[in-house]
């Protein structure tokens, strides 16, 4: 999901040169896929007040101001700076309006998994419920994904967190202990933990080989 690291590096060395248009060009490259974390996480009762593309916005204006201080210290990759901006201000609008949503008529809203596109869905859901079946088979079964995206809703916040940056942001292990602040193997645990649990709401049996649940 996230822009490739190659280009990312290029364009912050000539950041770092003084390029100013390579600075503007990082930010853009990167707005899609902060656009698509930022809907995954956006609470469904608080939409109505929140737009996504605001949020965006602010985050990318925010990481202007604070480019230099970026450059200067690098204290993780790109990506996972401009997300850790991002979930700072999910976590202030989610307080700013939670308070508001409660007092909503608007109660009944349809279980989605907001901002990930079906082929996403179709993969893990086919993964979790038959290892033979392929994305085309399960893109016929609406009721499939139905049922995963509620499940994934049921899950815990840490678990659905994880379950998110595996496979809908395409994170690799690394980065999540890094985004989490865990070292290796505890994020590995906490992943394998959660797709335990999303196997579980959806009834499916373990497998013997554990391979819909790979850690790395």
């Amino acid at each position: 999901m996230w822009p490739t690291s190659d280009q990312t590096q290029e364009l912050l060395a000539n950041a770092r040169d003084g390029d100013v248009e390579a600075v503007n060009r990082l930010l853009e490259r990167h707005r899609e896929s902060l656009r698509r974390m930022i809907d995954m996480r956006l609470d469904r009762k608080i939409r109505q007040r929140v737009d996504a593309s605001d949020v965006v916005q602010d985050v990318l204006v925010d990481a202007h101001r604070r480019m230099k201080d970026y450059l200067s210290s690098p204290a993780m990759p790109f990506h996972l700076w401009l997300r850790q901006m991002a979930k700072d201000r999910l976590i202030d609008a989610h307080r700013r309006h939670r308070g508001a949503a409660r007092r909503s008529l608007d109660r009944e809203q349809p279980l989605v998994i907001a901002g990930t596109d079906d082929r996403s869905t179709i993969e893990l859901a086919a993964q979790l419920w038959d290892r033979e079946m392929t994305p085309a088979e399960a893109a016929t079964v609406r009721e499939l994904q139905q049922r995963f995206a509620a499940a994934v809703e049921q899950l815990d916040e840490q678990d659905r967190e994880v379950v998110l940056m595996r496979h809908f942001e395409q994170l690799s292990n690394s980065e999540v202990a890094e985004a989490l602040g865990l070292n290796a193997p505890a994020a590995s645990m906490r992943y394998l933990r959660a797709m335990r649990r999303l196997r579980e709401l959806l009834g499916v049996e373990e497998g013997d080989d554990g391979s819909a649940a790979r850690a790395d």
